[in-house]
């Protein structure tokens, strides 16, 4: 163990240094102040009884420097959508919920410093307690380093980001469920195509049982139906 850590330059305990060796393994980092992530493993079910101070003030760090990340990694990677189809996929990448699925498929509850005596719900604490890791290697190796070991380790190990896209961002496809489920007709039509020179124009409605519901505008057919539906989920109370 202390072969993977030669920086080490006082004695730490057996906690300290598999803290340590997680750190190394699921987030492809060597950390450097070891107390840093201690601490952003602290849940404060047991830092008041402690006298210790727990993660929150990292998981409120580690939240912004993910925003950041997640947004620069979307621009690059959706050169063609708008700000609207950002959003909505980012959203979903730093959701409560994804954050929860991130933090339990990392195990991180085997390091996790909590009361375990309390009623706690596990995948909250632990998706807190990733955005505080996350908040403790911005800190203890910059920003580069946060984003390297987001992009290349992180989400490449632990997020399905094909799977969001087609469960979250498909709103078409949510709504022939929907209409289905319910046995309603649905029916999207074009009323009016234009183009502006450079670029063409879609507005599309949607119909369900002949009467007219959500509407979308767009830069191609498709992108305006996935618009029309989205407004149209929202209406039906689906969104």
């Amino acid at each position: 163990m202390l072969a993977l850590f030669p920086f080490f330059k006082k004695k730490y305990t057996q906690e300290e240094l598999e803290i340590a060796r997680f750190i190394l393994q699921r987030f492809g980092y060597r950390p450097n102040r070891l107390d840093v992530f201690v601490k952003a493993l602290t849940h404060k079910s047991i830092s008041n009884s402690n006298d210790q101070i727990s993660n929150e003030r990292l998981e409120f760090l580690g939240d912004s420097i993910l925003d950041a990340i997640v947004a620069e990694m979307l621009y690059e990677k959706f050169p063609n959508e708008d700000e609207g189809y950002l959003t909505k996929v980012k959203s979903k990448l730093v959701s409560r919920r994804t954050l929860g699925l991130i933090g339990h498929e990392m195990e991180i509850y085997k390091v996790l410093r909590y009361n375990k005596s309390r009623s706690i719900k596990l995948e909250t604490i632990e998706g807190n307690a990733f955005e505080a890791l996350i908040g403790a290697i911005y800190l203890d190796g910059g920003y580069k380093n946060t984003q390297k070991s987001l992009k290349h380790h992180v989400l490449r190990k632990y997020v399905d980001l094909n799977q969001i896209l087609i469960e979250e961002i498909d709103f078409k496809s949510k709504l022939f469920i929907w209409s289905q489920k319910n046995r309603l007709p649905l029916e999207f039509e074009v009323v009016s195509e234009k183009n502006n020179g450079t670029s063409w124009e879609y507005v599309v409605v949607i119909k369900i049982n002949d009467q007219e519901y959500g509407r979308g505008l767009g830069s191609s057919k498709k992108k305006a139906e996935q618009a029309a539906a989205q407004e149209t989920l929202e209406l039906v109370g689906e969104v």
